[in-house]
């Protein structure tokens, strides 16, 4: 029986003339523009320099900052209130004065990124030329070691892909039975509960299969990153989310009336849990209430495990925390998916 309901999905999305499609050109898309989109690199920061001291050293300094790919150059004051009046009118975002062998950096902060970016640059160079650095003293960076961002945000995207995948397809599909009236003839029948929200789901599985062999083959291809740690871990990481949110999208359909009110419903709750999931921010820095959300919330045990995964080349061991939370919420939502199906006998 299952065998059937499982060909009547799929000739359903056959059928559609735009999901087929949506399936293939989605993760193509989001893998190909939003690696180049989504950096915390700041560059093109337009910085005064006032120098008073008028030193070889001060002149050395001014020629490194113009030379770096990171600034333009906006030129040399006389004073720092000449300077100040750049930034008041919006045409400068960093100020250098040097005077008396001191240095003092002013950044623009409306725009915070680009203000503490540009300030932390711009401290590494004046830092460099005064040899303040221990020569004793280096730095190691662990697992990603040349700070590639695209390497930090490939992993998350990939779970943002899942998530509208799996969360919204299975939202319109039994709301959009309902409206349509052709659910009434699967209440009639003998399929159990189980059977049918088992034949919803699984369609559903594989798309995420697929989805996740095109965002693999697609960060192989485009930008040369390859899982550090085993692959097989990675689809059982992305099977277990495409359990919470396909189960998660099938209650929200149970529930609602019309499709408009189930795209809402649902897209209230995917914008909350990527939000809260630790995706853009630390986790750590939310506040106490917020961070207990956490605990609850698959995509940031997904996140997390897929970060170990791919950058830091994380097993099994490593990740058994997050695998058996999201086992776990899965398998709640998948049972709350089958109790909230009201099927008439």
């Amino acid at each position: 029986m299952i065998k059937y309901l499982i060909q009547k999905e799929f000739l359903q999305i056959r059928r559609n003339a735009f999901l087929p499609r949506l399936i293939v050109a989605f993760p193509i898309i989001i893998m190909c523009v939003m690696p180049w989109v989504m950096q915390m690199e700041v560059k093109n920061i337009v910085v005064d320099v006032v120098d008073i001291d008028h030193t070889v050293e001060s002149q050395r300094l001014v020629q490194q900052i113009a030379a770096s790919n990171y600034f333009i150059f906006g030129g040399q004051k006389a004073t720092y209130a000449e300077a100040i009046k750049d930034i008041e009118k919006g045409r400068v975002d960093v100020i250098l004065e040097i005077r008396d062998g001191k240095y003092l950096i002013a950044a623009n902060a409306v725009n915070g990124t680009k203000g503490s970016m540009g300030s932390a640059y711009l401290s590494q160079i004046v830092t460099s030329r005064q040899q303040i650095v221990n020569s004793q003293l280096s730095i190691l960076n662990l697992y990603n070691k040349g700070q590639n961002y695209k390497l930090f945000m490939i992993p998350a995207l990939f779970a943002i892909v899942m998530m509208l995948m799996t969360g919204f397809l299975p939202t319109l599909n039994i709301v959009g039975e309902k409206e349509a009236s052709t659910i009434e003839q699967i209440n009639v029948t003998p399929v159990s509960k189980w059977s049918f929200i088992l034949a919803k789901l699984i369609p559903y599985w594989l798309i995420a299969l697929f989805v996740i062999t095109v965002c693999l083959l697609l960060a192989w291809l485009v930008y040369g990153i390859t899982p550090a740690g085993p692959v097989w871990l990675i689809y059982v990481l992305a099977m277990l989310l495409a359990l919470f949110f396909s189960s998660f999208g099938l209650i929200v359909s149970n529930y609602s009336d019309t499709m408009q009110q189930a795209m809402f419903v649902m897209w209230f709750f995917v914008v909350s849990i990527m939000l809260l999931s630790g995706l853009f921010t630390p986790t750590r820095s939310m506040p106490q209430w917020a961070y207990l959300t956490t605990y609850i919330n698959p995509m940031h045990y997904f996140i997390d495990a897929i970060r170990t995964v791919f950058i830091r080349g994380g097993g099994l061991h490593e990740t058994a925390h997050q695998v058996l939370a999201l086992a776990g919420i899965g398998t709640l939502m998948g049972c709350w998916a089958v109790q909230s199906y009201k099927k008439n006998s």
